[in-house]
């Protein structure tokens, strides 16, 4: 009678006791769909599977046929896609794809009587993952920061503020994708394509440097800063935009200045200002 043997997780050694090989940087994508959990019942199953077709046939219009047929530890997230890549093509995702992918979501959408549009978000990131090729690769902190870009305020706030019958993708970059790929001048881009913006995510304790990029803008593209739960409020230490240091002398925001035989004005004073003068006399 044999008996069955039980296979234990191989042991690793804990996070900061000794130093290892990094895993392999990956370019990743996540798509969301808009207003996914919105729609009936009846239309998620065909939305879900409607994604991944769409980002292939884009990829294969765009002329990245080989980041689909190579693709890493794909997986569906139910309202959207994610996969991983060879991060030396992350300028040609940028551009032409996400604007090839706007033009294949507009021609379905023109054409695709009945069923519900479909407009998504992108999320583009570069790092260090695990690519054990099973259904465990690709998780880690990389692909977490992924996600959270593409749930965090200023994406959906873009995508939601233009119109729905001309903009059809709405693009978050991390700050070492922009970095690496659009300000390094490696992507058909120019910087002023894309909003810098601070990602908070409602709910989670995440902020990030990010950047907006919509390839078919419409409606009142706005700074997305406003969306990013004011995040960039009191920049500068001593309290207030545009930040520095006070004014000598000040106290809690009220200034005081010392002139004898008169007063003096250092320049706009914010706040109450008290002057005092004082009198020397000499005694004959």
């Amino acid at each position: 009678m044999h008996e069955q043997q039980t296979v234990l997780p191989t042991a690793t050694a804990a996070p900061y006791s000794c130093s290892r090989p990094l895993p392999p940087c990956r370019g990743i994508i996540a798509v969301d769909a808009k207003d996914f959990t919105g729609l009936p019942a009846i239309e998620h199953e065909a939305v879900s599977r409607a994604v991944p077709d769409l980002i292939r046939a884009s990829l294969d219009r765009a002329g990245l046929a080989e980041l689909w047929n190579e693709r890493r530890f794909p997986a569906s997230t139910g309202d959207g896609y994610v996969l991983g890549f060879d991060p030396s093509l992350m300028p040609f995702v940028i551009h032409p794809w996400l604007l090839t992918l706007q033009e294949v979501l507009t021609e379905i959408n023109i054409h695709a009587l009945g069923a519900p549009p479909i407009r998504l978000r992108v999320s583009l990131h570069i790092g260090p993952l695990p690519d054990t090729g099973d259904e465990f690769g690709g998780n880690g902190t990389v692909r977490n920061d992924t996600h959270r870009l593409l749930d965090s305020r200023p994406v959906k706030a873009v995508l939601a503020s233009s119109k729905e019958n001309v903009t059809q993708v709405a693009a978050i970059l991390s700050d070492r994708c922009y970095q690496d790929a659009v300000a390094s001048g490696y992507t058909g881009r120019h910087p002023d394509h894309f909003i810098e913006v601070p990602a908070t995510v409602e709910g989670r304790r995440f902020a990030q440097r990010a950047w907006i990029h919509v390839p078919l803008p419409s409606g009142p593209l706005h700074d997305a800063r406003a969306s990013g739960d004011a995040a960039d409020k009191g920049l500068g230490a001593a309290g207030g935009p545009g930040g520095g240091e006070r004014p000598h002398g000040s106290e809690g925001g009220r200034v005081s200045n010392r002139a004898p035989n008169g007063n003096i004005n250092t320049g706009t004073v914010h706040g109450s200002q008290r002057v005092t003068v004082t009198s020397h006399r000499r005694d004959t």
